[in-house]
């Protein structure tokens, strides 16, 4: 259901169905577009609480929904504030996870408890990860048990108005931008783009043609890796050029629980591997029968869930593709700068 809606947003159905949905869903997207026009001004004007942080805040989100590369950006971001001699931390909200308080994340712990994403923010980041469905909640947590903390990354907290931000950072997928421009259900869109006026930076993941028209800064970032790391024995590690000489009978598999799998595919693709692709639902809690038959490349996000299955199953053809951001310089040089004293500012919680 989820996919064929996503295919209608961005206009991947027949014209005339495209046309059916948005006629059908028309209804719920104005109710949707009115809440969230009610909420931002109850924000607004005090009737909701905005908290404050004693700490700078960077907001890391997206307007619509599905993925767009927030957690490589958020993984930069945190080189990023340790070479400028900061000392970083991440709230997340633990989506697909079960945790109902605030609380820390290690490379160890349980996605079925914590969410897929916040492991693997602990385990490249390596910085303090909390969750908590209230991000304030979780950010408060996470100062008071490591005072040394000086500046937080939110990761996906555009639309959680009750924290307080001083930069906000909107990351979209160049390949399916922002759909039809319709609010959800209607569209992807959890905000209109004119939210965009207000956010300091738009990071446009992957080649944008033509350019996004936008009334923020605009930054260019590509997903890029090309090392393949075996989930049982992760100090083993190959190139593409591994798969291509293996050979075989049965051929590679490719398996993604992302919010664009089509992305995975692709760079599959890019690095010279034909491979039968199964898409799943992004942060799907995986199962035995999940994984194909022969040898299985996912994503490192994938590889968090997947690994405990390849363990009990004694399953040694099970890689990740390990990836990061590169992201234009000119992003870092405008962060630093609007995290100093003087230029801190506190954005509003308007929503247009």
């Amino acid at each position: 259901m989820i996919n064929a809606l996503q295919r209608c947003w961005y206009r991947r159905c027949p014209a005339w169905l495209v046309g059916v949905h948005v006629l059908l869903a028309m209804p719920l997207a104005l109710v949707f577009r009115a809440l969230v026009v009610l909420r931002g001004a109850l924000y607004r004007y005090g009737v909701l609480r905005v908290e404050r942080l004693p700490v700078p805040v960077i907001v890391v989100g997206n307007i619509n929904v599905g993925g767009s590369g927030k957690t490589p950006l958020t993984i930069t971001l945190v080189d990023w504030l340790r070479q400028a001699g900061l000392r970083p931390g991440i709230v997340s909200r633990g989506y697909g996870g079960s945790a109902k308080s605030p609380m820390p994340v290690m490379p160890d712990s349980d996605p079925a408890l914590v969410g897929d994403e916040p492991i693997l923010l602990a385990r490249r980041a390596l910085c303090p990860v909390w969750i908590g469905r209230k991000r304030a909640a979780a950010a408060r947590q996470l100062l008071a048990f490591h005072p040394e903390v000086d500046v937080l990354i939110a990761d996906d907290g555009l639309q959680h108005l009750a924290l307080a931000r001083d930069v906000e950072l909107v990351v979209v997928d160049a390949a399916r931008g922002f759909g039809n421009g319709w609010p959800l259900p209607a569209g992807p869109l959890r905000e209109p783009v004119s939210r965009l006026a207000r956010v300091d930076a738009l990071v446009v993941n992957g080649d944008a043609t033509p350019a996004f028209l936008v009334p923020c800064p605009s930054f260019a970032m590509h997903i890029v890796g090309a090392r393949f790391v075996n989930l049982a024995e992760p100090e083993r590690c190959v190139t593409a050029e591994h798969f291509l000489a293996e050979g075989g009978a049965e051929p590679l598999q490719a398996i993604a629980g992302i919010g664009h799998p089509e992305r995975f595919f692709r760079q599959l693709m890019e690095l010279g591997l034909a491979a039968e692709s199964h898409a799943f639902p992004d942060h799907h809690v995986y199962r035995d029968s999940d994984l194909p038959h022969g040898t299985v490349l996912m994503t490192e996000k994938d590889a968090v869930k997947c690994a405990a299955i390849g363990n009990r199953l004694k399953r040694r053809d099970l890689w990740f593709l390990a990836v990061d951001a590169e992201v234009d310089g000119g992003l870092q040089s405008l962060i630093i700068e609007l995290l100093k004293p003087g230029k801190r500012k506190t954005h509003g919680s308007q929503t247009a």
